[in-house]
């Protein structure tokens, strides 16, 4: 019987949660180990299918770097990085495109499918989703200290989201599974981070929240200690002391943009924790680190 009850009163926490966020749309970046683990797979589609059956509209954006890297080795050709980004020629684009808009985008289609959801599978191209442009990096030259642009071939940055095709999915009871591979001016195809494509993504639709997985607890202070809320000056502060290097500079980037355009919250959770979505959503603490603009913004 005590089992029962707590059952109850986990619904019961729940409940008011539930009420907030019927109607609205969280836009959850999936990557890392929660789409690698078979099991966290598993339990993952389980949130999101539940966050539809509730009256929520979960809209997912993928990555798939690992899985990417994996098959352009074994068709010899070796992965090169530059500022964290992967450089992507032409041949490697063809890559990006067939594994992220197809077998990833698929795999997580088809999951949710099984389980008893409804999901579509999308990429930045259909419907003009993502209109994207070259990316242009700029690093100091060791010799001279002067800027220098780097070329990383077909990475893009997103330009403009048009959420058109996102919205009439979700209206008609489905779950958008989006790949972040962006088209540019004259039709050329762009690999687009992630995490700043969901961030794009919340931005274009007003989303109530995003949240994006990592395999991180969530930002982490000097002492390895989780910093439960950040405002932007505090991100600032970190960035400029080295706090946060790295992956986690496009994640805070992608939170900002989504903020400043109007989104609720941003969220960087531990996609290694079971049922990590539900409990940021349902639970009065949430988990992981909340980003926020200031802190005249109320916690949840």
């Amino acid at each position: 019987m005590k089992k029962f009850l707590r059952t109850a009163d986990v619904l019961i926490e729940a409940l008011p949660y539930i009420r907030r966020f019927e109607g609205k749309t969280i836009v959850i970046k999936y990557g890392g180990s929660a789409m690698i683990n078979e099991e966290l797979k598993r339990v993952f589609v389980l949130d999101i299918i539940l966050m539809k059956y509730v009256g929520i509209h979960p809209v997912i954006v993928h990555g798939g770097g690992p899985q990417i890297g994996k098959i352009m080795k074994k068709m010899g050709k070796i992965p090169k990085f530059i500022l964290g980004q992967r450089v992507t020629d032409e041949e490697t684009m063809d890559i990006v495109q067939m594994v992220l808009g197809g077998k990833i985008n698929k795999d997580i289609v088809s999951l949710i499918n099984n389980n008893g959801g409804k999901a579509v599978g999308l990429t930045g191209k259909d419907g003009r989703m993502i209109r994207a442009k070259k990316m242009i990096v700029k690093k100091p030259s060791p010799e001279t200290g002067v800027p220098e642009i780097i070329d990383l071939g077909k990475v893009g940055e997103v330009e403009e989201v048009n959420p058109e095709i996102i919205r009439v999915t979700e209206q008609s009871g489905f779950i958008p599974v989006i790949a972040p591979v962006g088209e540019g001016e004259n039709g050329d195809s762009y690999n687009i981070n992630a995490d700043l494509a969901a961030g794009s993504i919340a931005a274009a639709l007003c989303a109530e929240k995003l949240i994006l997985l990592t395999d991180v607890p969530g930002i982490l202070n000097k002492k390895g200690q989780l910093v439960q809320t950040a405002t932007k000056s505090q991100i600032e502060r970190m960035k400029k002391d080295g706090t946060i290097t790295s992956g986690m500079l496009p994640k805070v980037t992608a939170c900002f943009n989504a903020l400043n355009a109007g989104v609720c919250k941003a969220h960087i959770i531990d996609g290694r924790l079971k049922h990590a979505v539900l409990l940021e959503l349902f639970t009065r603490g949430g988990v992981g680190t909340e980003i926020i603009l200031n802190r005249n913004r109320k916690k949840k």
